[in-house]
């Protein structure tokens, strides 16, 4: 019996148009950039659609699925329960398994659902799972249902299962990576800056980094009238303090977690991403420079908060795990 036969799953739920409709070049009145997506429900936030995946190119689609091995997908495995409410994941399995996995965040403006992951669930397989990593695609509970706070625990709590559960899917428990793009990059930081990191090695791509300090410094990334949207996914009173907002910004931030213990981190963002400033990037990149962690920092030039730039970082993440887990 599927999980949703039983118990709800996690979606958008209570996520209503921006005020005043779109704006032009918008999908959803939030971001520039996106292209409505026929048939798919419309996502708000910094991040991607499932739809942008169909769009990627094909040279890489064409070689990745090049004398790719039969594999197995598990869907909606539950990795937590909480006030009736399942978080599930759907794992998939190569048919060469290298005993590594690559725990995925389905994220964009901290939403995530399962279209989302049908959507571009292929293209995910094809990049690591066709390379022998088993797969773990996380569906969290989605803003403003759930604030930032609740979802970092919420996928942390996925990556913990993962741990609890290497016997049964064959993985090693040292072998670990994370990984999303924007929102979901967001998420991999915080997962891989946690005090007792359960993940081997980080790729983000076009993450947001530094909430207090967004483009510029001491620019909140709520005092961009655009990301205004965020305030009850942050989970601070708009009324209170600006020190007390900037407390929540940094707290959420995955720069704020940097020590000289986080796992080896790749960053991909695009020079002309006018979602997710690059600034965020180097900032990261400085950080952990600073801190004595292993990184690297790749710019996509010409790349914005779209396919130009998530297509190659996935590929450029697929290195980076190979590089650092299969060593």
């Amino acid at each position: 019996m599927r999980c949703e036969d039983a118990i709800e799953l996690v979606s958008p739920e209570g996520v209503s148009e921006a005020p005043g409709g779109p704006e032009k070049g918008t999908t959803n009145g939030a971001w520039p950039g996106f292209e409505p997506v026929p048939n798919r429900p419309r996502y708000r936030g910094p991040g991607y659609t499932a739809g942008m995946f169909s769009r990627m190119p094909i040279l890489i689609i064409s070689f990745l699925a090049a004398g790719a091995p039969a594999q197995t997908r598990t869907q909606d495995v539950i990795y937590m329960r909480a006030g009736g409410t399942a978080f599930t994941m759907d794992v998939f399995k190569p048919a060469k398994p290298n005993k590594s996995a690559v725990v995925f965040m389905v994220s964009g403006g901290w939403i995530s659902d399962h279209s989302m992951l049908k959507g571009f669930a292929p293209e995910i397989e094809r990049v690591f799972a066709d390379a022998g990593f088993t797969v773990f695609e996380v569906v969290h509970g989605a803003q403003p249902r759930y604030t930032v706070s609740e979802i970092v625990e919420q996928v942390r709590t996925a990556v913990r299962f993962v741990h609890a559960h290497a016997a049964d899917y064959g993985i090693d428990t040292n072998r670990v990576g994370v990984s999303g793009i924007s929102s979901g990059g967001h998420l991999s930081l915080m997962i891989a800056g946690s005090p007792d990191s359960p993940v081997n090695a980080v790729a983000a791509i076009s993450p947001p980094t530094d909430l207090a300090n967004w483009g510029k410094p001491g620019f909140l990334l709520t005092d961009n009238p655009q990301m205004a949207i965020f305030v009850p996914a942050l989970g601070f009173d708009p009324k209170g303090s600006r020190s007390s907002i900037e407390a929540v910004d940094r707290r959420l931030s995955p720069i704020s977690l940097v020590t000289s213990k986080f796992p080896p981190t790749l960053i991909v963002h695009g020079d002309d991403d006018k979602v997710v400033p690059l600034q965020q990037a180097q900032a990261m990149d400085r950080a952990l420079a600073k801190a004595g962690v292993e990184h690297k920092l790749e710019v996509i030039h010409g790349g914005g908060h779209d396919d130009k730039t998530f297509a190659p970082g996935l590929i450029r993440a697929l290195q980076w795990f190979k590089d650092k887990l299969l060593k």
